[in-house]
C-alpha cells in the first residue's frame, strides 16, 4: 500500500513539473488598455502595419493574421486599405506613410474605426530549440479623429516545433479578443 501511495505521489510530481515546464517554454507578456464601448457592427479597416523586425514582410504577415482574426470576432465589415504597388522591402521607411494615407483612404470611405498595429519581433530564437517569438502592438482608432481609443501590446514565444504563424495567431486573438471585449 505504501509502494503505491509513492507511486502516485511520485506521478504526480512528475506531471505538476512537466505542466510547470509546459507553461514556462511557452512563456507570454502582455498589456492592454481599457476599451470604451466600440459600435460591435461598424466598419472596419486593417491599415498596414508597420515593421520594426528585420522580418522581411513581418508586418504584412501579422496584418492578415488581425484581419482574418478580427473577422471572426463578428464584427462588421473589415475592409483593408488599398495596398502600394510595391512590396514591403528588408527596411522600409514608408510604413507610417502607408498607415496614413490608408486613414486617409477609410476616412474618405466613411468606415468608422481602423486597427493598427505594428510587430516588433518575428523569428525563430537562436539555438538549439529554435522556439517561435512574437511581439506585436494593436491599437483600434477612431476614423474620423484619428484618435486611439485602446491599445494592446504584447509577447508571446512558443514550442520548438511551433509554427511561428501559429505563435502569432494566439497573440493577436488574445489581444482583439480583449479590446473587443467592450463592443456594443
Amino acid at each position: 500500500m505504501l509502494d503505491i501511495k509513492a507511486k502516485l505521489a511520485r506521478r504526480l510530481f512528475v506531471g505538476m513539473a512537466i505542466g510547470a515546464a509546459s507553461w514556462l517554454a511557452a512563456c507570454s507578456s502582455i498589456d492592454l488598455g481599457q476599451a470604451p464601448a466600440l459600435e460591435r457592427q461598424a466598419s472596419w479597416v486593417v491599415l498596414p502595419f508597420v515593421n520594426h523586425t528585420e522580418t522581411p514582410l513581418a508586418g504584412q504577415r501579422a496584418e492578415a493574421i488581425a484581419q482574418a482574426v478580427l473577422h471572426a470576432q463578428g464584427v462588421g465589415t473589415v475592409r483593408s486599405a488599398p495596398a502600394p504597388g510595391v512590396q514591403e522591402a528588408l527596411f522600409d521607411a514608408g510604413d507610417a506613410a502607408r498607415a496614413q494615407e490608408a486613414l486617409a483612404w477609410a476616412r474618405k470611405n466613411k468606415l468608422r474605426y481602423a486597427l493598427a498595429g505594428s510587430v516588433e519581433e518575428w523569428r525563430y530564437k537562436v539555438g538549439v530549440d529554435g522556439e517561435p517569438a512574437v511581439g506585436v502592438t494593436l491599437q483600434f482608432i477612431d476614423v474620423n479623429s484619428g484618435d486611439v481609443l485602446w491599445s494592446g501590446t504584447g509577447g508571446q514565444s512558443g514550442w520548438s516545433r511551433e509554427a511561428l504563424s501559429a505563435v502569432a495567431h494566439k497573440l493577436v486573438r488574445g489581444l482583439l479578443t480583449a479590446g473587443l471585449a467592450q463592443t456594443r
